[in-house]
């Protein structure tokens, strides 16, 4: 068989099999060429999720009639003026969008620039250009793609469906007006839902009020502004709170100086960074741009230019990892708005259900003739601080103990009871607060556990009697091999035979705790983790497993004193508006909405 020179439709339809896979691709390629051409403004209509219709209209710089005979040449561009490739500065620049899509499509183009008397048309189908011809147009372009993929049908039967399609262009399009949003978009046609942004003014508010848009209104109430520097790379953008999550990564935007991507190092680093205090099955919400001299990023490695690679990949994802740490860490004890939203549709559900006509069954009690309120016995010695804990107490009663008129003020209020043992209620002057203990607690002795780490290694408690834990022997030997990231973690052990290790010393914060359980976590804890991930990420892990055995359980009855000490630790601790499994560890219902519930509003 020779070799011969295959034709040039056949190479450009090759090639549009690389660019353009889907109708999303196509109205991507479009839209951004729009954006490299200086547009405020960019509507994009569908119909049949793309294949049948794609029109995109800017009202950018527009091309002149010789511009546009060659931009559907293929590797025709005005994007790359000195021929660099390693300081692109525009999303597009290979020159293969245009005549990729007159391969496998019916191309209209008609253009106009605002300094010219009339536009230009040009009409390619199946790779087939045709003649240059004056038209009316306004200024800016506007490109037709119809019946994509008629021409290559074999691609037709890899498309899922219309519906599915439609979505991935709303989802392209979002990412892109996210990136830009000092640009109006606007997308209508089939199975999307239609949109028109208007274009926002640069800055922090405009970005958060394109943010609201596309996230979802409730975010810019639970957004952190992220803003950070390092050895000429910058950080930028709003990253929601912890228990502001979702069940995708879809609410995960992140660029480079403005160019929408999916790298796998950049979602790595939020992963990182969020691991600490959102679940393992959920995802944060955010949006990041990381901005840079071009010549220290190559955009040129993805076909779809979704990927990016930089000069120093470690130095980027560590700048990310301590930017989004360090917005978390100083928004404190903050959860999200929805909590207390969530609670009240609950309760409105209820109440509807008993509001159709029937009452609502309510318990009857018999009397106890010679019941009365307890008496509360006065503390033996006043508590210090909040890291001991006192027996079981009696139950807090809101009448036994008036808060102080400062305790009101603060940002979690006063405790005023404690209910099924589990749940602390306090008072502030705009609603109340409803605290999970044992989740609030786990954190905070987390957070102590880790700045004790950091700060000199945790504290050691030798056992006067060392305690034998019996387990499975390959548990065990993972125990062992661990020994040393555990000793460092205040935990010492030594083998003891097959199947069994020997407990010399535990950390102080945990003595007096259920060691065996506490050993046999630890194991499922390194093997949940294995080898792979960080050090940082494993000893974490262990911290947050310790954590958990040295907090106040539910069913504990806590003093008024306890439950007030409890709330200002947790107003003066870093993240502590989640627990280490990522569960909010308070809700709050504002006044208002609980009147309103009522019907008092």
């Amino acid at each position: 068989m020779t070799v011969r020179r295959l034709d040039p439709v056949l190479v450009d339809r090759i090639a549009a099999g690389e660019v353009i896979e889907r109708p999303a691709a196509a109205v991507k390629e479009l839209v951004e060429n729009a954006i490299d051409a200086g547009a405020r403004s960019i509507a994009v209509t569908i119909a049949a999720g793309g294949r049948e219709l794609i029109r995109v209209v800017d009202d950018g710089a527009g091309m002149t009639p010789g511009d546009l005979e060659l931009a559907v040449e293929r590797h025709a561009t005005s994007k790359l003026p000195d021929g660099d490739l390693f300081a692109i500065g525009t999303l597009g620049f290979r020159g293969e969008a245009l005549p990729s899509i007159g391969s496998v499509a019916r191309l209209s183009i008609a253009t106009r620039r605002r300094d010219a008397a009339q536009g230009s048309g040009l009409v390619v189908e199946a790779g087939e250009k045709g003649v240059v011809r004056p038209v009316a147009a306004a200024p800016g372009t506007r490109i037709e793609v119809s019946d994509l993929f008629i021409f290559t049908p074999a691609r037709l039967k890899f498309l899922k469906s219309d519906r599915a399609e439609a979505q991935a262009v709303s989802e392209m399009l979002r990412r892109l007006a996210i990136a830009h949003p000092d640009i109006r978009f606007s997308l209508e046609g089939e199975h999307v839902s239609a949109f028109d942004w208007p274009a926002e003014p640069i800055g922090e508010d405009g970005l958060l009020r394109r943010l609201g848009r596309a996230l979802g209104r409730e975010f810019p109430e639970n957004a952190l502004r992220i803003e950070a520097e390092r050895e000429g790379f910058t950080i930028s953008g709003f990253a929601g709170l912890p228990t502001f999550h979702r069940g995708t990564s879809a609410g995960v935007h992140l660029s480079v100086n403005g160019r929408p991507v999916r790298d796998k190092l950049l979602l790595s680093a939020v992963r990182g960074a969020y691991a600490d205090v959102v679940p393992s099955d959920r995802h944060p919400v955010l949006f990041l741009d990381v901005g840079c001299d071009p010549r220290s990023v190559d955009v040129n490695v993805h076909p779809a230019k979704s990927e990016v690679r930089f000069r120093d990949p470690a130095m980027v994802r560590g700048l990310v990892v301590s930017g989004l740490k360090a917005a978390l860490a100083a928004a404190g004890h903050r959860a999200t708005t929805t909590g207390g939203a969530r609670t009240l549709e609950a309760f409105r559900a209820v109440l509807s259900m008993g509001g159709s006509g029937s009452a609502i069954p309510r318990p009857s009690f018999p009397q106890a003739p010679g019941w009365s309120v307890p008496a509360v016995a006065p503390a033996s010695a006043p508590q210090s601080g909040f890291s001991d804990f006192a027996a079981p107490s009696a139950d807090a009663r809101a009448h036994l103990a008036e808060p102080s008129p400062d305790a009101l003020d603060r940002p979690l209020g006063a405790a005023r009871a404690q209910v099924h043992e589990t749940y602390i209620v306090a008072q502030t002057r705009e609603g109340v607060v409803i605290v999970d203990q044992h989740a609030a607690h786990e954190r905070l002795v987390y957070e102590r556990l880790k700045a004790e780490r950091a700060r000199n290694g945790i504290a050691r408690q030798p056992l006067l009697l060392p305690e034998v834990v019996e387990l499975d022997p390959v548990d065990a030997d993972r125990l062992i091999a661990a020994g040393s990231e555990l000793e460092g973690l205040g935990l010492v052990l030594e083998a003891f035979g097959p199947g069994a290790v020997l407990v010399r010393e535990a950390p102080s914060q945990l003595a007096g705790g259920n060691l065996q359980r506490l050993v046999r976590d630890v194991a499922d804890a390194l093997a949940e983790h294995g080898t792979a991930g960080s050090l940082e990420r494993r000893l974490d892990h262990v911290l947050a497993t310790m954590a958990c055995h040295n907090s106040v359980r539910a069913g504990r009855r806590m003093r008024p004193e306890e439950m007030d000490a409890l709330l200002r630790e947790m107003e003066v601790t870093p993240n502590s508006g989640q627990c280490n499994h990522g569960r909010p560890t308070y809700v709050e219902l504002k006044l208002s909405d609980i009147e309103r519930l009522f019907g008092r509003r």
